[in-house]
């Protein structure tokens, strides 16, 4: 039977991250996948329920997570409504986040512990998850989904200058009109940290087995984003989806009952990656 259990546990700053697992509770030693969602996004996002539910009746523990300074709450973990911790959020905060969430599956403390852990990262979640990949042993493959392949690839340049002059900039959430404001920290993160937060770099230091899906459609992250990581890393595949946007079809609020077909096709495409044999 597919069960859902919920998990809290403190994120950087001491701000609590909320989780949830997806699982079939038959297969006792189902590989985890953990999910880092994008700037802007948060776990319940769009179709991310159903592809949890997807992977889990394919044989895969599914864990998806709100990073702490993404905006949401504990008691509104589906809406960006603090944007005091959203201001406060970094490219290093995200990487901590992720840390700790792969030390609470390993470590056998809340659930028994997983010997074999896949990432998967959407967005700017994809960065994220090429870094940590490269620092982490642990992961054993990655799959990237629509991945940036530069931080500074999320705002215009032009914008930097007065961004460290006003010590904050703001983000249009086109979905909901709000302006979500970004200290400068998440500027001066990339200053104090460049080979570490280098996405690049860290791309052609994965070993590990990595498949990089992206829709040749995607007006939010261009297509030649997943080609600069193909070719920093050749030893990783390449997938691109014919006529997906970022988000392969997915939209927030998603109201239906099944995948939007060209999420299917992602989730098709990264559960026989898993699948293969090493």
């Amino acid at each position: 039977m597919i069960k859902k259990q919920y998990f809290t546990i403190p994120g950087a700053k001491g701000r609590s991250m909320l989780m949830d697992l997806t699982f079939d509770d038959a297969i006792k030693d189902a590989p985890m996948v953990i999910f880092a969602h994008g700037f802007k996004g948060f776990k319940d996002w769009g179709a991310h329920n159903l592809m949890a539910w997807h992977f889990a009746e394919n044989g895969y523990k599914f864990l998806k997570f709100n990073f702490s300074h993404n905006g949401t709450t504990i008691d509104r973990p589906a809406e960006i409504a603090d944007l005091v911790s959203f201001s406060d959020n970094t490219f290093s905060v995200e990487l901590q986040d992720l840390e700790t969430v792969i030390d609470f599956v390993c470590g056998g403390s809340a659930m028994p512990p997983v010997s074999t852990v896949y990432l998967m990262g959407h967005s700017m979640g994809g960065g994220i998850c090429i870094i940590k990949t490269a620092e982490d042993l642990r992961i054993k493959k990655l799959v990237t989904m629509a991945s940036i392949s530069a931080f500074r690839n999320l705002w215009p340049k032009e914008i930097e200058v007065q961004w460290r002059l006003q010590g904050i900039a703001y983000f249009l959430n086109k979905r909901t009109g709000q302006q979500l404001p970004l200290k400068v920290a998440a500027l001066l993160d990339l200053d104090k940290y460049p080979a570490r937060l280098d996405i690049i770099a860290n791309a052609a230091a994965i070993k590990q087995p990595w498949l990089i899906i992206h829709g040749d459609a995607d007006p939010t992250v261009p297509v030649v984003h997943a080609e600069e990581l193909k070719a920093a890393n050749p030893a990783s595949e390449l997938s691109v989806v014919p006529g997906a946007d970022h988000t392969f079809g997915a939209s927030q609020p998603y109201t239906g009952s099944t995948l939007p077909p060209l999420l299917l096709e992602f989730c098709t495409q990264a559960i026989a990656f898993f699948d293969k044999l090493v």
